[in-house]
């Protein structure tokens, strides 16, 4: 029996994985691979976010078959950015996967950081970070039964109390201020691996909570890019190199040369850096699609168990 006194057990970080979407390769045969293989393995979710100029597949899409195929996993659409969408569309698409899940979706939103995405959309790139804050109110809005602008309800009802959670995709103070009004937690990214740069995002994020006058911890993710089995550092520098690309050529060739997460060693290594720092989840982020990237993954998760 536990005592009054005594602190509370912290649960142990989980893992989850986003499908390969960023990666070459990613076809039907593919996609049911890894999402049997994660909902069969020691994951907590799979995952999926946007990019809009780039060969990926969408990450709606990914999310709303994940939510069919899949049976325990949750399903993480990381990272919604909400100033391309119209609210009532994104709380529809987003209930509609919580149907089709059983329950099991939750939702990192934020406002991306390619303005050729938004140029592509024909969205304006000034005014993003108050129109993600105004979606986010909407949203929950009609996801509580509010009426749309026609006086009708949005439907249908998500299955889940109140709506998905909603995490936020935040890093300066100004936004964690603006999330800590309506997020359950920050859904956050280390480039590099670097558990040091995640940490500050946590302390950072709990400070904003504080400020807040929040009384509930919040949740606190992070994930990186990583690649393991044959060739996978040469892997990982190619697939960051194709990816960064939209910022420079210099800065992303430099940023991929500098990506260790290549060795189950290193990976196992930031895993406990990460839980150390008060992490709940980490997201592996493959630089692959080859399913024998997740067998290998599932065996090292497996290990820290």
């Amino acid at each position: 029996m536990v005592q009054p006194d005594q602190a509370p057990v912290k649960t142990r970080m989980t893992i989850g994985v986003a499908l390969p979407q960023m990666a070459t390769g990613l076809d039907r045969g593919r996609l049911l691979d890894w999402c049997r293989a994660v909902d069969q393995g020691p994951f907590s979710s799979i995952s999926a976010g946007e990019r809009i100029t780039f060969h990926n597949l969408d990450g709606f899409t990914l999310c709303s078959a994940a939510a069919a195929i899949t049976e325990r996993v949750r399903i993480l659409v990381n990272v919604a950015v909400l100033p391309w969408h119209a609210p009532a569309l994104v709380a529809k698409e987003l209930a509609s996967m919580d149907v089709v899940s059983g329950g099991r979706v939750e939702v990192a939103v934020g406002v991306g950081g390619r303005q050729q995405d938004y140029a592509a959309l024909g969205s304006p790139f000034s005014g993003r970070h108050k129109r993600l804050d105004d979606a986010v109110i909407e949203i929950k809005r009609l996801w509580a039964g509010g009426a749309a602008a026609d006086g009708e309800q949005v439907g249908p009802a998500p299955l889940q109390v109140g709506g998905p959670p909603i995490m936020a995709s935040a890093m300066g103070p100004k936004s964690l201020a603006r999330a800590a009004q309506w997020a359950v937690g920050v859904s956050g990214f280390t480039l590099l691996g670097d558990s040091r740069e995640a940490g500050r995002l946590f302390r950072a994020t709990e400070n904003a909570w504080s400020n807040a006058g929040r009384t509930d911890k919040p949740r606190l993710v992070t994930g990186s890019f990583v690649a393991l089995g044959d060739n996978a550092a040469e892997t990982l520098r190619n697939f960051a190199a194709t990816y960064l690309q939209v910022f420079s050529p210099d800065l992303a060739k430099s940023l991929s040369e500098a990506m260790t997460l290549n060795e189950p060693s290193k990976l196992i290594d930031l895993l406990d850096q990460v839980e150390a720092e008060g992490a709940d989840e980490f997201i592996v982020v493959p630089a692959t699609s080859d399913p024998a990237m997740i067998a290998q993954l599932a065996d090292l998760v497996a290990s820290r168990q």
